[in-house]
């Protein structure tokens, strides 16, 4: 603990009930640092972050800025000390524009009473934020239910900052960012730097973390493990603080022969999407597929799943036609899709885990009309077991529970149909590391078991170790079929940008 850092956080602890989130936590960082926290799900990482910020209240510690203690019991009065956050659940009205939801409670006014809002000013004032932060794209005028969850994200990250805060807290903000808008977030960050601001930065990803951090300070189950400058430790350093593994054993082997064909795809197109896909899929097989932000990956996966069906082309599952019309008929053959966005798309976040994991398989916990709660909770339970999902009250909302366990539950509604092919669309997005490896664990029983795999994701790392093939995808075509002993990042970047390589198999 440095005694003349700008922030010291010590001997913070924090409880739920039984539960310990913070036991004896001490922090310290300096103005103009990008001290970054990691650490799995459910290590503290982000009620530290809530205390700071005025959200949460400790139950020991203390908190300083620079010489003076102070007491953070709201986030009004964080953000009157200079303290502004960005939480993964954002805090914009859907209704209001981006001008409306950045200025909120600073819209500039007119007239001689000062009681009519000047929008000419709040348009341009707005504008001209979003435009020094690198977004100038975005219309101020644009009401945030339109934007896109990357968009939404860089309205909270310019509310944040509409005040020059000298804290900025940044809670995994690169989960749902393009690579482009991460580019423009990590110039932000340096720019901000150079002007005195101190960043606390919490991320999953560790090639970010390398990339921006000066410090890194690591949290298991409660505790600090340990805080490190970014240039004296490595990857694998750092996971096995974090998790108590190395880098080699994220990716865990796999021994499967690989099967028949399940699934083939041909000339496979949707208007204004992606158009001519072909390919095969077999059991026990992980076919990876990657592609840069808007390349129509996830458009793909959601035709053959039946949501938004195809203009043109062919399916075939188990050499028989299919053409799925709505994701019933998908998961009546036996075709699961693990969405990109689990709580807009995979789950009911106000259900239980009862609930969400029985949705896909109500005709087979019922009798008639009638619901066999009994049967439903022995098979949930059962799933919820087998999956090490936490906590096992299956009574438990899915709103509580963390990002991995969430994921867990998704996978646990498909495993308790019957999947003959699994889609899996960005399966271990904001999902730490402990988490992650338990997923992978789980594809490989799933693929041993004769299961076809379809592995999405953004991840060049996850990707290449867990894929036995890897298609490519560019500008809604495909433009590579990769084996898995020719795969490399530069093969698959030089594919998905279109640049130095040839398109075909590889």
């Amino acid at each position: 603990m440095n005694a003349d850092a700008f922030l010291r956080m010590e001997g913070i602890n924090k409880k739920y009930g039984g539960t310990v989130a913070l036991k004896d936590v001490s922090l310290s960082a300096e103005l103009g640092e990008v001290h970054v926290l990691v650490g799995e799900n459910g290590a503290g990482k982000s009620t530290l972050m809530n205390i700071l910020s005025g959200a949460v209240q400790p139950d020991a510690g203390s908190i300083s800025l620079g010489q003076t203690k102070v007491i953070m019991r709201s986030p009004h009065q964080a953000n009157a000390l200079g303290i502004r956050a960005v939480h993964q659940e954002f805090s914009l009205v859907p209704q209001l524009t981006i001008a409306e939801n950045i200025l909120m409670g600073k819209l500039p006014t007119r007239g001689r009473h000062r009681l009519v809002i000047d929008w000419p000013r709040a348009w341009e004032t707005a504008r001209g934020l979003l435009a020094e932060l690198g977004f100038a794209g975005l219309n101020a005028r644009t009401r945030v239910f339109r934007l896109s969850i990357s968009q939404q994200q860089v309205v909270e990250i310019a509310k944040a900052l509409a005040e020059k805060p000298s804290v900025l807290i940044l809670d995994e903000p690169s989960a749902v960012l393009s690579k482009d808008e991460l580019s423009l977030l990590f110039a932000l960050i340096r720019r901000l730097k150079s002007e005195k601001t101190l960043i606390l930065y919490i991320s999953h990803r560790l090639e970010e973390v390398f990339e921006i951090a000066d410090r890194i300070t690591v949290l298991r189950d409660g505790e600090v493990v340990g805080t490190v400058r970014r240039d004296s430790i490595d990857q694998n350093e750092l996971i096995r603080m974090m998790v108590g593994r190395s880098f080699e054993e994220i990716y865990p082997k796999r021994r499967t022969r690989i099967g028949d064909e399940v699934l083939s795809v041909h000339a496979l197109s949707r208007e204004g999407e992606f158009s001519g896909i072909e390919f095969s899929l077999h059991r026990g097989e992980v076919l990876g597929m990657f592609g840069l932000v808007g390349s129509g990956r996830t458009a793909v996966a959601r035709s053959i799943f039946g949501a938004e069906p195809p203009t043109s082309g062919s399916i075939r599952l188990d050499g028989k036609p299919l053409r799925p019309r709505t994701p019933r008929e998908a998961v009546r053959v036996g075709i699961s899709l693990v969405t990109e966005d689990r709580k807009r798309d995979g789950l009911v976040m106000t259900g239980t885990i009862c609930d969400n994991v029985s949705l896909a398989s109500f005709p087979r916990m019922s009798r008639g009309i009638f619901l066999n709660r009994r049967l439903q909770e022995l098979l949930v339970a059962g799933k919820v077991k087998e999956l090490a999902l936490r906590p096992q009250k299956i009574g438990a909302y899915v709103r509580t529970l963390s990002g991995g366990n969430q994921q867990k539950v998704i996978l646990a509604k498909w495993l308790l149909c019957t999947t003959k092919v699994l889609l899996l669309d960005e399966p271990t997005r904001g999902v730490d590391i402990g988490a992650k490896v338990e997923i992978y664990h789980l594809i490989n029983a799933l693929v041993e078991a004769g299961v076809g795999v379809l592995l999405i994701s953004s991840e060049m790392l996850e990707v290449l170790g867990m894929s036995d093939r890897i298609l490519v995808m560019r500008e809604g075509r495909l433009v590579g079929d990769v084996g898995r002993e020719k795969a490399s990042e530069e093969v698959l970047l030089q594919l998905a940008a279109g640049v130095g390589a040839a398109e075909g198999k590889a």
